[in-house]
């Protein structure tokens, strides 16, 4: 039992079982060469709560969001959806979770979305490939291609970035981003199909916009428009 006094944790809890979910699929997943890992391709990781596949290659869809949108006053809802086992389902949920907009929602303020638009796509052709993205109020969501960058760095410079740009901007301190991330690599050509469908009506179903196309934070590569 945690002691009372303690403060109450404001991510999510750290989930041991993952550890071996993650060992089984390093034994069935190729694992990264010599030549990846001195890039800084790990290949299959946890961080306590979430598994990760980095690997060159790869098409994944990535969901970050601010610091104070799982609020610690909200603890008990949000850990409730962390347990639930169907690793699809707890997306699902949590993604549906994140659309009520909980937080202050920097996000809301055009100067600072702007300002995270152009961090995703300033090394754009260079270190990935962007296909699609949605900035939401108080969260990201990306379909990139990892080329030469691996995964958890091309996050960090976005989220080091623009959190340091938008801290300044909002002239206020302390973390902008939530520490970790969310990511789903595509397993083909019907996933994606369906994952950028999912980004580009985000908007919609969240009640910000009539048509995707009306929502300002939502791009889509332009031979990706209909899939």
């Amino acid at each position: 039992m945690s002691d009372p006094l303690e403060p109450r944790r404001t991510g999510p809890p750290t989930r041991p079982e993952l550890r071996e979910v993650v060992e089984r699929q390093r034994e069935v997943s190729q694992k990264p060469t010599r030549e990846e890992q001195i890039a800084g391709f790990r290949g299959w990781t946890e961080r306590g709560y979430l598994p990760h596949r980095d690997e060159p290659g790869l098409t994944q869809f990535v969901t970050f969001r601010l610091a104070d949108s799982f609020p610690t006053e909200l603890q008990d809802e949000w850990e409730k959806l962390l347990k639930i086992e169907d690793p699809r389902t707890r997306r699902a949920q949590l993604e549906a979770w994140l659309d009520l907009g909980h937080g202050i929602c920097h996000l809301k303020d055009d100067h600072v979305t702007r300002i995270v638009a152009e961090s995703l796509h300033h090394f754009d052709g260079q270190r990935y490939l962007l296909r699609a993205f949605t900035i939401m109020p108080n969260h990201v969501h990306v379909l990139l291609d990892v080329t030469t960058s691996p995964l958890a760095g091309v996050i960090k410079s976005w989220k080091q970035f623009s959190g340091t740009q938008a801290n300044r901007l909002l002239n206020r301190r302390g973390p902008f981003w939530q520490k970790d991330y969310w990511d789903t690599y595509m397993r083909d050509y019907d996933h994606e199909a369906a994952t950028i469908r999912y980004i580009r009506n985000n908007p919609v179903q969240a009640g910000l916009a009539k048509d995707w196309k009306d929502w300002p934070w939502t791009y889509v590569r332009s031979d990706l428009e209909c899939g």
